[in-house]
């Protein structure tokens, strides 16, 4: 059985990262082929760095990325701490609305913030662009550090904070020296979350740039004529620098807790 759930697993595991190992391999392809490997070359990766298009499209995507994750960050801290002081019934409540844009469809997100932008601009003349896509992008971000954060309030001890008044710290203090260092792997995780989805998505996105192109607009315009194997090499290099931050967290993650004695 022990075997059986093994294979099992790799075979999933096959399944979900195959394409990106494709991916990967191809973007080290001589030739345009996406079927036929011709021969190793770093000639896509030196081209990616020299296309003002796809460049600048990365850079805006990784301003509206760091802007959103921070704000959302911010903000959904604030909102989990509000959110755990209330009585269990509004708890329960807002929790659940909090939800609602995580399980909502992508599409009627972004028709809904184009709408509003539109219904906004026209009154406040203002255009679609950087300003519109940071709060489109927040929008959807906040709620999963919602998300993450919510579970170390209830791993923390209830009282831990009145703990710390009663030895002499005011309730600033009391929250950065108890309280944050307790929720901080919540917030580093829905940190990590709000940047990850903020830099991939394309629906809201497309709905709320205007004349901003993020990278993942550029690809999908790409894609009506051909695909550059300049985007795998972009790709492949979005995908490690993901994978290394994900083991440096990992590994900050396991020495605290080992620090703090937990197995």
């Amino acid at each position: 059985m022990k075997k059986l759930s093994k294979a099992y697993i790799a075979l999933v595991l096959l399944f979900l990262y195959m394409p990106i190992f494709v991916l990967i391999i191809f973007s080290f392809n001589v030739t345009k082929s996406r079927s036929v490997f011709s021969g190793f070359t770093f000639d896509w990766y030196i081209k990616l760095f020299h296309n003002e298009l796809i460049m600048k499209s990365f850079l805006n995507t990784i301003i509206v990325a760091v802007i959103a994750s921070i704000a959302s960050t911010v903000l959904g801290t604030a909102a989990a701490i509000g959110i755990n002081n209330m009585k269990k019934l509004p708890r329960t409540i807002i929790i659940q609305g909090t939800n609602i844009p995580i399980v909502n469809p992508e599409i009627v997100m972004g028709v809904s913030m184009m709408l509003l932008f539109v219904f906004f601009a026209a009154r406040m003349n203002f255009e679609f662009g950087f300003v519109t896509l940071i709060i489109a992008h927040i929008t959807f971000d906040v709620p999963y550090v919602i998300l993450s954060i919510m579970p170390k309030f209830r791993q923390m001890t209830p009282n831990i904070y009145d703990a710390a008044q009663d030895l002499g710290c005011n309730p600033v203090s009391a929250f950065f020296k108890v309280i944050l260092p307790e929720i901080m792997p919540g917030v580093v995780s829905g940190f990590l979350m709000a940047f990850t989805f903020s830099l991939d998505d394309f629906v809201v996105s497309y709905f709320t740039s205007g004349t901003t192109q993020t990278l993942p607009i550029t690809i999908y315009s790409m894609t009506r004529r051909k695909v550059s194997p300049e985007i795998n090499a972009l790709s492949t290099i979005i995908f490690v620098v993901v994978v290394v931050v994900l083991v440096i967290k990992n590994i900050i993650e396991r020495r605290n807790a080992v620090k703090r004695g937990v197995k």
